[in-house]
């Protein structure tokens, strides 16, 4: 997968937050959307998000109800541990997460999906 011009978007089409905010970013059709729900995450493709974001860490979400129940906030987590658990449970990803070229945009903070609207528009 390359990193050169492309606009893509990561998300869930049933989680409440990711359709506001898809709302909001009004991704045009030169836009590749992914439901992580319904078409899983390769192992490709977050390595490329992995390169983009720095980490597996940044990526991964903290508030998902499995990393509780899964007794995650008991354990010391590796990077190879983010990469797997993302891999393996999709709500696991901080969502939605938004790549236009070379920058990544990650998450829903009102920051983060303005920084995200803005890139979209820009191209």
């Amino acid at each position: 997968m390359e990193l050169a011009l492309m606009k893509k978007i990561y998300h869930s089409a049933t989680c409440t937050t990711c359709q506001r905010i898809l709302k909001e970013l009004k991704p045009g059709k030169d836009v590749e959307m992914q439901d992580i729900k319904t078409e899983l995450i390769t192992p490709a493709q977050v390595d490329v998000m992995k390169k983009l974001a720095g980490s597996y860490e940044k990526l991964f979400s903290r508030v998902a109800i499995k990393f509780r129940s899964w007794k995650l906030n008991e354990k010391t987590l590796t990077e190879k541990d983010f990469r797997q658990y993302i891999l393996e449970e999709y709500t696991f990803l901080k969502r939605p997460v938004v790549i236009v070229d070379d920058q990544i945009f990650i998450g829903n903070s009102p920051k983060n999906v303005a920084a995200a609207k803005a890139a979209l528009k820009s191209r």
